[in-house]
């Protein structure tokens, strides 16, 4: 019994987080500018990955691959969010510059 009840949370998990994948791709072909197609990509992607990773830590049970698992879902949340600050701030000072060129 738990086994069926725990695929059906795992069946649950994985489609969730394939569906946020596929909403980020959309997002990212869709979006006019950098700032959105990252806001698009980064939210999903974090969304996406950390619902899969459970589904997966879940199918597996308490192991050392689902500890292994975990510390990867853990990289991933603090780096994704830490990398999309610094694209958006690069693209900010990217799009300030060419202003200014243009003013002068």
């Amino acid at each position: 019994m738990w086994t069926i009840v725990r695929d059906i949370f795992v069946i649950i998990f994985l489609i969730s987080g394939i569906f946020f994948f596929v909403v980020g791709v959309i997002g990212l072909l869709r979006m006019p500018d950098v700032f959105t197609r990252m806001h698009a990509t980064t939210k999903c992607d974090t969304m996406g990955a950390g619902l899969i990773f459970l589904g997966l830590i879940l199918w597996k049970g308490f192991s050392l691959v689902s500890l292994m698992i975990f510390v990867v879902l853990l990289f991933i949340w603090m780096t994704n969010p830490t990398a999309a600050h610094y694209i958006a701030k690069s693209a900010y000072h990217r799009l300030k510059n060419q202003s200014d060129e243009k003013r002068e």
